[in-house]
């Protein structure tokens, strides 16, 4: 059907609109907030919104339709959550009965940056914000012929207004993010977050890209002047975004690809950065991109009368973030793509103080790390935590994935067995005791070792195997102290720091269980030694 101020969504039933805004641009899409009040234009010319209650994601209201077609592919007993078609339906007509004589904005664009792995995305919005933040976020189509023609292969339908009720609809609150294979569509509902309409296509990338043996990832990625790639891994904290953002790289992209049998692409067209206490000095690059038009801040306090914002202010939230194209960068990789990695860096921040600052993997002990996606977290960093607390989140990113673990496990061992990659654990965080004891690493120190690992100096180097883990530590790396490359010298408990390594790998052990029988037996060989 062609599309009119009125009319072209009647394939996802919604009819009766008061209007449809098709493709606007980010100046129109800025004047739409504005007009409605959804947000307030900063000094320079971000534009600041809130997103009231919540202030990030809600794992604990996403479901997947549990339809015939990825019954039995979905991994549903690692947090993926179903839901019947019934229930989704229920919700869904409530939903087209909503936005019946509401105006809605419409932005179609593309999710992967290799025409041969892309989808085609359209997402519906009630809120105009969003809409320039799905045209932030994904690749845009800037041919007009092309998008009078597009048909999506993906929907997402996005409505913070409308509230699910959980006794009807089977949602656990009146919040809802709900993908249907089956249908190619995702509903969103009960949340302001912006975040949910990302992560949904993501979602949806990790089940899509499996099927065609790419290797889908939550890591950021950067290629060096000799193109050579390197891919980061990391939860939150560990340094992801600082580390993979180097003025002597171009940005791939900061948070999700695709690894396919002709390299790397970026499933994304920006980025959506942690801007709380953002620094010029230590991220330069980034803090110029809170103060573009263009850039979305959220949850950040901005002075009404001067509408300057003060980044260092979390009275609203401490994931105070901004969504910018990665136009805004300086140095990106043309076409958001890049060859084979050469190397994979897993990071982690060990508030337990026992892990080195870097240690190589062999590709069973990559796979194990891997489905593992460790880190620790300390007092400030979640409610109610006030001393060192293991956290695994499986392929660095389980919220997101719909398969096993072990699905993308295999993938990333085949192609780093294939493409003949190295692969490194770096621990950002402590030494010489745990958290309250111990220090940081340094990050002049942390940022020699990437370089280091980049510009091959660690490949001809001397190793040493840990005793408990089995991962070689490198005796050497310039610009490290070698006392600092071997945790055991700062402590000055030598037997606590055993007794506390021991912990930590009993840990890894036990938070592997609930896989083991699904595991191969040469992701085991990659196990501690307990």
């Amino acid at each position: 059907m062609k599309k009119t101020e009125y009319t072209g969504l009647e394939e996802h039933g919604l009819v009766n609109l008061s209007r449809i805004y098709w493709n606007l641009t980010t100046p129109q899409l800025y004047e739409e907030a504005i007009k409605r009040r959804e947000g307030l234009i900063a000094h320079l010319g971000p534009i600041v919104v809130r997103t009231g209650h919540h202030t990030g994601r809600s794992p604990n209201d996403k479901f997947i339709v549990k339809t015939e077609d990825v019954e039995n592919d979905i991994y549903w007993d690692g947090g993926n959550k179903p839901i019947s078609e019934e229930h989704f339906e229920r919700l869904y007509h409530r939903l087209q009965a909503y936005l019946q004589n509401k105006e809605v904005y419409v932005q179609e664009c593309y999710a992967g940056a290799d025409e041969n792995h892309r989808i085609k995305v359209r997402v519906i919005t009630e809120y105009a914000w969003h809409n320039l933040f799905a045209r932030n976020m994904f690749i845009r189509e800037l041919d007009q012929d092309k998008l009078a023609t597009f048909e999506p292969d993906f929907t997402v339908i996005d409505v913070p207004r409308f509230h699910a009720i959980p006794e009807i609809d089977g949602t656990n609150s009146e919040t809802f993010i709900i993908l249907n294979f089956k249908k190619r569509l995702v509903l969103i509902g009960g949340t302001s977050y912006a975040g949910e309409i990302k992560k949904s296509i993501f979602t949806v990338m990790n089940y899509l890209l499996p099927k065609k043996n790419v290797m889908s990832m939550h890591c950021s990625a950067n290629i060096g002047e000799r193109g050579d790639v390197a891919l980061f891994f990391g939860l939150s904290g560990t340094g992801k975004t600082t580390l993979s953002t180097d003025p002597n790289r171009a940005l791939i992209g900061d948070d999700e690809h695709g690894w396919s049998d002709d390299g790397v692409f970026n499933i994304e067209g920006g980025c959506y950065a942690k801007v709380i206490r953002l620094s010029p000095e230590a991220e330069p690059d980034i803090y110029e991109c809170t103060r573009k038009f263009g850039t979305i801040l959220e949850n950040v306090t901005i002075d009404s009368r001067t509408r300057r914002v003060n980044l260092d202010d979390d009275s609203l939230t401490e994931n105070t973030r901004a969504s910018y194209p990665l136009t805004h960068l300086p140095n990106i990789a043309p076409g958001s793509k890049g060859g084979h990695p050469e190397n994979i860096i897993f990071l982690t921040y060990d508030a337990f103080g026992v892990l080195p600052p870097v240690v190589k993997l062999t590709l069973p002990q990559a796979m194990y790390h891997f489905i593992s996606g460790y880190t620790a977290k300390v007092a400030g960093t979640e409610k109610g935590v006030t001393e060192p607390k293991t956290t695994f989140s499986a392929c660095f990113g389980a919220p997101f994935m719909p398969f096993h673990p072990t699905v993308y496990a295999k993938l990333l061992g085949e192609k780093m067995e294939k493409f003949n990659v190295d692969c490194w654990l770096i621990n950002t965080g402590l030494t010489g005791g745990p958290y309250g004891v111990g220090s940081r690493f340094k990050i002049q120190h942390t940022r020699n070792i990437v370089n280091s690992i980049l510009e091959g100096k660690l490949k001809n180097v001397e190793f040493v195997e840990d005793d408990v883990f089995g991962f070689l530590i490198p005796k050497s790396v310039p610009g490290v102290p070698d006392d600092v490359l071997n945790p055991r010298l700062a402590w000055s408990d030598k037997e606590e720091y055993d007794k506390t390594k021991l912990h930590l790998a009993k840990a890894f052990v036990e938070n592997m269980e609930k896989y083991k029988k699904d595991l191969d037996p040469e992701i085991l060989k990659g196990a501690p030694k307990i």
